[in-house]
């Protein structure tokens, strides 16, 4: 049999061809415009809750903090334990369908107005040009000779980025130790181990992402931009270019007639190009990569104005609107449509649920715990007893005193203390000893409740257990 020829799937590459295509440093261009101011407001407004919170009192403590160590959760008048795991499921979730939500309705907002890595990348990019200066002074300066007047702006700006890192990492931490013990251990340079670990890891992340990976974590490792397509239809606004109205393309005088040059409202200035912060074409179509931040639109109304044509060659549209030619009202009529008004009803449910089971919250948790070392046994008296371990957990920022009973068989009282006192946020082990008449039940395991409550009795809660009656 002749030998079976192999035709190889990726052909070889020429000799001195790479099979990697090196990455090229994209240098945006500064733009001002309503979507812009729009932006730097968001950036004003996320940093200033992040910044801000753990700096924010309440009473005697700090707002908001996440006590890893004593396993509590502080946020505002909220104690929250580890048992509530189920509001984060449930911030989670409402989380999901707010995304899926603002997406089928307007593509990628979130990415391009309120993302940390947007706002983070917005915020060293001012930085860049408030040392370096605009796009062509950074191109200039990054592509000539090494010089002193290089090497002083390139420290001095990376002076800059490492110091925002750093207290953005400092900040981060303070959620999880308290922010004024941790700026005076910082000080004094005696902070645990891992907390130095957190600083200095998100400080590298936030000095990575954001001083040089940049597009690449929104074009490359985002999964956000990978599955975007399956939240948008042909009615999701997004930033478009008007093709029938652009091409063909081409440079003019202000006072050329385009009739007469048969020529399309776009001057192929590049300009739309030059502002984009993942460095695409947005006259080539919608593309992942277009995280919507809306900078091609305010350049390019820029340019309408100067040329004194209507606004709008690259605007927040649908592409169905774009394909039958329709206008603002049919826009915005196409918006409620059925999987929006989906997201949107079960997004109201879940809030609303969230913040019903919210307002009925028991301030009170309790665990109970069997003793394995003593199952069962005849105590004094002739009584059988089973000892059992509660761990009550006082949700309340007030010292608390609550009354322990238990119920499910006859004659079953509480032979050890009654009631239990529990400080302020804290949680306490107690024991606690359950007897019955010694052949009032039969031998096996007999379910039993016990109550707990506060001195006022607001605060109630019932947890189930077992008693066990040896053969």
């Amino acid at each position: 049999m002749d030998a079976m020829k192999v035709i190889p799937i990726f052909p070889a590459p020429a000799e001195g061809q790479s099979l990697y295509e090196s990455h090229q440093k994209i240098y945006p261009r500064s733009v001002n415009g309503l979507y812009a101011r729009w932006r730097w407001a968001f950036v004003a407004l996320t940093q200033l809750v992040f910044y801000g919170l753990p700096w924010l009192p309440w009473g005697e403590r700090q707002a908001v903090l996440f006590d890893l160590a004593a396993r509590r959760f502080y946020i505002f008048g909220y104690v929250l334990y580890p048992q509530d795991f189920i509001y984060l499921t449930g911030l989670l979730v409402i989380s999901a369908l707010s995304l899926f939500l603002f997406t089928a309705v307007a593509g990628r907002l979130w990415c391009g107005f309120a993302c940390p890595q947007t706002v983070y990348t917005e915020m060293f990019l001012w930085i860049e040009r408030k040392v370096e200066g605009e796009r062509g002074a950074r191109m200039k300066l990054d592509g000539g000779p090494f010089s002193l007047e290089k090497l002083v702006k390139k420290w001095f700006k990376h002076v800059l980025w490492l110091g925002l890192a750093m207290w953005t990492g400092f900040t981060f931490v303070g959620y999880f130790t308290p922010v004024q013990d941790l700026g005076l251990a910082f000080l004094q340079t005696r902070m645990g181990s891992w907390e130095v670990f957190w600083v200095f890891f998100y400080a590298l992340a936030t000095y990575g992402n954001a001083g040089f990976l940049r597009e690449q974590v929104c074009k490359y490792m985002c999964p956000y931009a990978r599955f975007q397509s399956a939240m948008f239809d042909k009615d999701t606004l997004v930033v478009s270019y008007d093709t029938a109205r652009g091409e063909p393309r081409g440079t003019r005088g202000r006072n050329d007639d385009l009739h007469v040059l048969r020529l399309g409202a776009c001057i192929d200035c590049t300009l739309c190009v030059q502002v984009c912060p993942t460095g695409i074409d947005i006259r080539q179509g919608l593309q992942y990569e277009c995280i919507g931040c809306a900078a091609c639109v305010d350049v390019c109304d820029g340019v309408m104005d100067k040329m004194r044509y209507p606004r709008g060659l690259i605007r927040f549209t649908t592409q169905a609107a774009l394909a039958a030619g329709a206008g603002r009202d049919a826009i915005w009529r196409r918006v409620l449509r059925a999987r929006v008004l989906v997201y949107a009803t079960l997004l109201l449910l879940l809030v609303a649920g969230m913040m019903f089971s919210l307002a009925l919250r028991t301030p009170l948790k309790v665990d109970v715990v069997r003793d394995r070392a003593a199952l069962s046994r005849i105590v004094a008296g002739g009584r059988l007893e089973n000892v059992y371990r509660l761990q009550v957990m006082n949700a309340t920022e007030r010292p608390q005193r609550y009354r322990i009973a238990a119920e499910g068989l006859p004659g079953l009282s509480v032979a050890s203390e009654t009631e239990a006192s529990v400080g302020p946020a804290e949680s306490r082990w107690v024991a606690v000893r359950l007897q019955i008449p010694y052949g009032s039940a039969t031998p096996g395991s007999h379910p039993i409740l016990f109550r707990i409550e506060d001195a006022t009795g607001e605060s109630r809660v019932s947890e189930k257990s077992v008693f066990l009656v040896p053969r």
